[in-house]
């Protein structure tokens, strides 16, 4: 194995570019996989269990949080919804990326879990709120109450960019989307994502102490 994969975790206030970005991303390169959520909600018409959410019951996903089997997990309107451990790690131990789309709170329990050595979390800012209303509201998706409460959200999710490793103010798409690529390629160089390299240091010992 030449790498180790890496834990991508993108998050901002809702509007910021996030999803935009993140799709990009995935276009770049297809070694970068998309998390699968675990839930206890029922499957919707349509979705296929282990493609769009892992669909547990809530004993089965009360007990992998208890056994550690989950990187993060939140209540949210009355189901549970979470990260497994256990195919991320699988994917990165494969070399292959995975990519979060989740909030502060998702990203500081990822940051705290067993593969913390090989997370980077990207925090995306808007250029300014007005800036940021007017992404929502040109959208066309939401009420003008939904989009108020968006907005209400948003400072809470800005207030901890600073426990980001990366932040980046989103004022040009494009721009953004290079700054973002260079980053996932620096940090796929970092020595905790090379597993080879320790052997290859011991192979260099080995050869200088023969007297090469």
């Amino acid at each position: 194995m030449t790498r180790r994969g890496l834990l991508i975790i993108l998050s901002s206030p809702s509007g910021a570019g996030k999803s935009t970005l993140a799709r990009r991303l995935r276009d770049w390169d297809s070694d970068i996989r998309f998390s699968v959520s675990a839930t206890t909600r029922p499957a919707r018409m349509g979705e296929v269990d282990g493609t769009d959410y892992h669909f547990l019951d809530e004993a089965d996903f009360k007990r992998m949080v208890t056994d550690g089997e989950m990187l993060e997990h939140a209540h949210v309107f009355g189901n549970f919804y979470g990260s497994p451990r256990a195919p991320v790690e699988d994917a990165i131990n494969a070399g292959a990326d995975v990519l979060f789309d989740i909030d502060w709170q998702g990203a500081q329990q990822i940051a705290n879990s067993p593969l913390s050595p090989h997370v980077l979390s990207i925090f995306l800012l808007p250029p300014s709120i007005g800036e940021l209303r007017r992404r929502l509201e040109s959208r066309a998706q939401d009420s003008a109450e939904v989009i108020a409460k968006r907005m209400t959200r948003s400072w809470d999710e800005i207030s901890h960019w600073g426990s980001y490793d990366y932040v980046l103010v989103n004022d040009d798409l494009d721009v953004t989307e290079e700054k973002l690529k260079t980053i996932v390629l620096a940090e796929r160089l970092r020595r905790t994502q090379q597993p080879g390299l320790q052997n290859h240091v011991r192979a260099l010992q080995t050869e200088f102490e023969e007297g090469a």
